[in-house]
C-alpha cells in the first residue's frame, strides 16, 4: 500500500483541524470565564455533528460519481476524469481562499469568536443552540474543505482516509496541549509552516487537475470522432505532445520516477511529476507566484499585533 498519498491529506487535515480546535478551545474558555460550563455539551455536540456532516458530504459526492458511472457505463472513464477535474478545481479554490483568508483574519479570531459566544449566550433558552451552531459551522467549514480534497483523490482508495484520521488525531492532540496541557505553541509559526506546505500541495493539485482535464478531452476524442479536434496538439506541432497541454516541458522519469521513493513523496507533497507538459509547468509557477505572493504578503503583519494574538490564544 502506497502511504505517500496520505501525506498531503494529513497536512491539510492537521491544519484545518487545528483551526477548528482553536475555535472550540476559545469557545470553551469563554464559557468557563462566564461560568456557563453547562453549555459545554453543546460544544461537543457541535464538534461531533460537524465531523459527521463532513463525512456524509464525502459519501454523497462519491455515491454521486458512482451512480453516474453506473447509469452511463460507456462514459465511465470520462466521468471519472471529469469529476476529478471538477473536484480538483473546487479544492484549489477553497484551499487557496482558506489559506489567504485565515492568515489575514487570524489576529482577529479570538475577538470575533468571543463576540459570537456572547451574542449566543444572550439568546436565553436558545443559548445552547447558538453555541452548537457556532461550533457546527466552524467544524463543517474546515471539514468540507478537507472532504473536497479527499474526493479529488478518491481513486487512491482508503489511503487518503488514513491520512485524514491521522491529521484529525494530531489536531485533537495539539488542541488538548494548548488548552488543557498548558503547553506553549507558537501558533503563528505553526500556521506559517503548514501554510507553506499547503501552498505547495495546492500547486501540485493544479498540475493534477490539468492532467485530468487533458485526459478527459483525449477520451472524448477517442469515443466521439467529431470531438477529435479537441486535441489540437499533434506530433507535427510538437514532439511527444499532450492533448491540450502542449509539448513535454521535462521528463525526469529515468532520474527520479514519480512512482518510486523518493519521487512518490515529492509527488504527494509538492506536485512533482516526472513528466510534465508546458501548460502544467506554466500554471504551477503562475499559481505559486500569485497565490503564494498574496499568502506570504499576508504574513507580514505587525509583530506587536501578532504577539498579542498568540498571547490571547495561549492565555486561555
Amino acid at each position: 500500500m502506497d502511504f505517500s498519498a496520505a501525506l498531503p491529506i494529513f497536512v491539510i487535515t492537521l491544519r484545518e483541524g487545528v483551526e477548528a480546535a482553536l475555535v472550540v478551545g476559545i469557545v470553551l474558555a469563554c464559557l468557563e470565564k462566564a461560568k456557563a460550563q453547562q453549555l459545554n455539551r453543546w460544544v461537543y455536540g457541535g464538534v461531533i455533528a460537524g465531523i459527521v456532516a463532513s463525512a456524509l458530504v464525502g459519501v454523497f459526492f462519491i455515491w454521486g460519481i458512482q451512480a453516474l458511472s453506473l447509469q452511463y457505463p460507456e462514459y465511465e472513464s470520462i466521468i471519472k476524469q471529469l469529476m476529478e477535474t471538477v473536484f480538483g478545481v473546487i479544492a484549489i479554490a477553497l484551499l487557496s481562499w482558506m489559506l489567504i483568508w485565515m492568515t489575514q483574519q487570524a489576529r482577529f479570531l479570538k475577538a470575533e469568536i468571543e463576540g459570537n459566544v456572547t451574542a449566543a449566550m444572550q439568546q436565553g433558552d436558545a443559548a445552547g443552540w447558538g453555541v452548537f451552531a457556532l461550533i457546527f459551522i466552524a467544524v463543517l467549514r474546515e471539514g468540507f474543505e478537507t472532504v473536497v480534497f479527499i474526493v479529488a483523490k478518491f481513486q487512491q482508495g482508503i489511503v487518503p482516509a488514513i491520512g485524514a484520521i491521522a491529521g484529525l488525531a494530531g489536531a485533537i492532540l495539539i488542541g488538548f496541549l494548548l488548552f488543557q496541557g498548558g503547553v506553549k505553541i507558537n501558533i503563528r509559526q505553526f500556521f506559517s509552516i503548514m501554510g507553506s506546505f499547503l501552498l505547495l500541495i495546492v500547486a501540485g493539485l493544479v498540475v493534477g487537475a490539468l492532467k485530468h482535464f487533458d485526459q478527459t478531452a483525449a477520451l472524448l476524442g477517442e469515443i466521439n470522432p467529431r470531438l477529435e479536434q479537441l486535441c489540437f496538439y499533434h506530433s507535427q506541432i510538437a514532439q511527444d505532445p499532450s492533448c491540450l497541454l502542449g509539448p513535454m516541458a521535462w521528463d525526469t522519469s529515468s532520474i527520479l520516477p514519480d512512482n518510486q521513493f523518493p519521487g512518490l513523496v515529492f509527488k504527494a507533497l509538492f506536485g512533482y511529476r516526472a513528466k510534465i507538459y508546458l501548460v502544467q509547468a506554466i500554471a504551477y509557477f503562475v499559481f505559486l507566484f500569485t497565490v503564494g505572493g498574496i499568502y506570504f504578503n499576508s504574513l507580514t503583519v505587525p509583530k506587536v499585533v501578532s504577539r498579542k494574538s498568540e498571547q490571547s490564544i495561549q492565555g486561555n
